[in-house]
Order: structure tokens, then sequence, then C-alpha cells
């Protein structure tokens, strides 16, 4: 079985949603997929969240991966790498929000 990592379309007319789901290459894009592995919202910015552990398993497994989610990967990865390496420009954690407050 041929596994590939992919958009699968769905929310509204003229109102796109997408889910990153790793399918079969012989079904539909509409069709049953193997597992949801995140999602993407272009309507609010380009909004998206993945699942980078189970997306990890999948490509070690052999799964292809799409130019659009592989984009996707991409950000997310020099998102990590960046609150890695920057911390101060990160959010605050809730309980330094609260001190903040308090203070």
């Amino acid at each position: 079985m041929s596994v590939k990592i992919r958009l699968r379309r769905m929310g509204r007319n003229n109102l796109p949603f997408y889910r990153v789901v790793a399918a079969d290459t012989r079904r539909s894009n509409q069709g049953r997929y193997i597992e949801a592995l995140g999602w993407y919202d272009p309507a609010k910015n380009g909004e998206y969240s993945l699942k980078m552990d189970r997306i990890e398993y999948w490509i070690n497994k052999g799964a292809l991966v799409t130019d659009t989610v592989n984009n996707l990967i991409t950000k997310q990865r020099k998102k990590i790498v960046n609150t890695v390496e920057n911390p101060a420009d990160a959010e605050p954690s809730e309980e330094q929000a609260s001190e903040a407050s308090a203070g």
C-alpha cells in the first residue's frame, strides 16, 4: 500500500478548510483516509496545526508528501527552531503572564 500525506478539502463553498491526512494513493482526495495529521485554514491568515511526531512516523514508513504539505511542514520546523533558539520571542507561559499581571 502506497501512502501519501496530503490535504483533504472540507468546509463550504468559497470557504475552504483542509485536513492534513495520511491516505492510500488509490483513494480519491475526498475518500477515506488512514489518519488525520493536522489541519490548515487559509481563510484565517494561513493558520495550521500539525502532529509532527505522527508525520515523522509516516515519512519514516515511506509515505510521500505533497508539495503543499511539505511547505507546511517546513514552516512548522522553522517555527520550532526559532522558539528553541529565541525563547524571549516566544509567548510567555501562564505562570509568567500571571506574575506580570499580579506584580
